[in-house]
């Protein structure tokens, strides 16, 4: 007897699972026939919209007081307003129409039926609602910008407040004091040519921020570097325009589908010990890059910022339980509009291969690790043949818990970096042959072992940054910019450099923050020998 599938094997005797268990009508209504078929489970419009809407509401309140709620429900009352980031995608078009009908234009057909009319949980939740869409046509060439699209999407809807960024507005100074960032006295650079990620001062007459931009994506080593960097970007940028706005809450159009990609994706990559943060995060600026929440533009407009000043972002997933096909039928029985977004083409990226990015379902295609790249195929075809299972993968990584001290957060990132991770990495890492005795490699290694030691980056970084920024590519791929790649020293973004000058005294020499400072360096036979020379036994003995 053969297990295959009978539609690709005839020979194959194991049917097919119907689309459905026992019956055509709604499982719900039990009256009306169904129009669509979730995970074996057949629902009519109406009542599927009203699913939908439960769901989205099940993730999304249980977050929105400072405090979780208890047994027993309590009114909604954040402390502050809400961002929703928008990229034009499906998860966040459907994300955007579901916060407008349920929190803005107080839709009655999406108020619970309890409570009555009255019922505090029917007012306003949030006081101001800002759409924040970060444009990164300017990473790529021949990307068409769709700010203006974006613009007349969000004018549909009423009483928002529509904020555009651009990508390269991680690298602007004048953006980051425009949002109550502090500024920095000199721009600190990195080689990222150098596994050390060595740090150093840049000449005064600073490139703009596009070309820095462009000379920091054209300096990662490998393409699915430049996908890791750009999400984290974007991730950044929306989190301090939650600041600038006074949003408490920050919530992502991701879906259940792209949920369970981004989370064997983010394990693949290293950012294991962050995978609870992929699902939610609370996230806090750092005090020392911030001038005061007082002084932040609109920080006091519905924003309850306590006297000690500390803020505190909850990016929220609210489409975590709902799949790629659900907020497809949502977009179509709703006369929801996606915009959608254009492919992420690397220079000498290879057709076929593709990876995600935050809150969209399978979409830009650019050259990834061989590991990632069966990923979304994989996770798709599993919601289309055995729907179960992508909701059990991101279950199962809700249950994990990450191992190990905490020992800061990342200086790029912002998320939880794990203690000890660079020296368990220098252990099981090989990263090159030895010179041979005698040689040019050689004496210029004992040259620099000499040298004083310089501030790096690596102890401010948490693994996966680590990792993306040194992973070295067999093949390296042609910059799109040849004149940035040839950058020696890069520009960092400008919450790295706010942090790293509180951090470091004086870029140009050798002091540091840290008490204890390790350095590595290559030990001879001889000068090995002559370390354990007075433990070792004689032959004679």
């Amino acid at each position: 007897m053969s297990c295959g599938n009978p539609v690709a094997d005839a020979n194959a005797l194991m049917q097919r699972r119907k689309k459905y268990d026992k019956t055509n009508s709604c499982v719900k209504c039990k009256v009306t026939q169904g129009n669509l078929v979730i995970r074996h489970a057949v629902y009519c419009k109406d009542c599927f919209l009203h699913l939908v809407v439960h769901k989205f509401r099940r993730a999304l309140e249980p977050t929105v007081n400072p405090k979780p709620d208890g047994p027993r429900r309590t009114a909604l009352k954040p402390a502050g307003n809400l961002l929703v980031g928008f990229s034009g995608g499906l998860g966040s078009s459907v994300l955007l129409d579901l916060v407008h009908r349920c929190y803005v234009a107080l839709d009655k057909s999406t108020m619970p039926s309890d409570g009555g009319r009255d019922h505090p949980r029917h007012e306003r939740v949030w006081k101001k609602v800002t759409i924040c869409y970060v444009e990164v046509c300017d990473a790529f060439p021949g990307m068409r910008d769709r700010t203006e699209e974006i613009t007349q999407h969000v004018k549909r809807y009423d009483d928002l407040e529509f904020v555009p960024l651009r990508i390269q507005d991680a690298f602007d100074r004048s953006w980051w004091e425009k949002i109550g960032g502090k500024s920095f006295p000199s721009e600190i650079g990195a080689s990222l040519a150098d596994e050390a990620l060595f740090l150093q001062s840049l000449p005064s007459t600073s490139a703009d921020p596009l070309t820095s931009l462009r000379a920091y994506l054209s300096s990662l080593p490998t393409p699915t570097a430049v996908t890791a960097s750009i999400q984290t970007l974007t991730r950044l940028l929306l989190l301090h325009t939650a600041l600038q706005t006074g949003s408490s809450h920050l919530v992502l159009g991701t879906s259940l589908t792209s949920l369970a990609v981004s989370l064997i994706s983010g394990v693949a990559q290293g950012a294991g010990f962050n995978i609870r943060e992929e699902t939610q995060e609370e996230w806090t600026p750092e005090p020392e890059t911030l001038m005061g929440l007082d002084h932040a533009p609109d920080a006091s407009e519905g924003s309850k910022t306590g006297k000690k000043g500390k803020r505190t972002v909850r990016v929220v997933r609210p489409l975590r339980d709902v799949g790629m096909k659900e907020c497809a039928a949502w977009a179509w029985w709703s006369g929801v509009p996606v915009v959608g977004k254009e492919k992420w083409v690397w220079a000498g990226a290879k057709p076929g291969i593709a990876t995600l990015t935050k809150g969209t379902v399978l979409s830009r295609i650019i050259e990834a690790a061989h590991i990632l790249k069966r990923y979304p195929d994989f996770i798709v075809g599993l919601e289309k043949d055995y729907p179960s299972t992508v909701s059990t993968i991101v279950r199962t990584c809700s249950k994990l818990a990450p191992k190990g001290e905490v020992s800061g957060k990342c200086i790029l990132c912002g998320r939880p970096a794990q203690r000890g991770v660079q020296e368990w990495k220098a252990r099981i890492s090989i990263r090159d042959r030895p010179p041979a005795p005698g040689s040019t490699e050689d004496a210029t290694a004992k040259t620099a072992d000499a040298e004083p030691l310089q501030p790096s980056l690596t102890p401010y970084l948490c693994y996966s940054c680590h990792t993306t920024l040194t992973s070295k590519s067999a093949r390296p791929l042609p910059s799109p910019w040849p004149a940035s790649a040839q950058a020696p020293l890069v520009s960092l973004p400008v919450w790295t450099e706010a942090r790293l000058s509180s951090a470091i005294r004086d870029v140009d020499g050798a002091e540091h923050v840290h008490a204890e400072i390790m350095q590595t360096r290559q030990v001879g036979q001889d000068e090995m020998k002559g370390i354990v020379d007075e433990f070792l036994l004689d032959d004679q003995e």
